[in-house]
């Protein structure tokens, strides 16, 4: 299975690189890939994640041709 991960602002500075595609062999969730590519770096607090542009919990399943997306957290005034 391929899929395309992305992310975004402070969180591409973390893990080296704004986007990458990644060929998986077994079942992965929105959180084991973040591990694959991030290697030893936890994901910050209040980090959001996406699948294919819908918001969704670091528990789902990524699927096949999937785009996963990873964005800081939000902070406004």
């Amino acid at each position: 299975m391929q899929i395309k991960v992305k992310f975004f602002a402070s969180l591409a500075e973390i893990v080296g690189c704004r986007e990458t595609v990644l060929v998986l062999e077994d079942k992965e969730t929105v959180k084991s890939v973040w591990k694959l590519v991030a290697k030893e770096k936890r994901i910050p607090e209040g980090t959001l994640c996406a699948i294919n542009r819908v918001h969704c919990e670091f528990c789902q399943e990524v699927k096949d041709n999937d785009e996963i997306a990873y964005f800081p957290p939000m902070t406004g005034g």
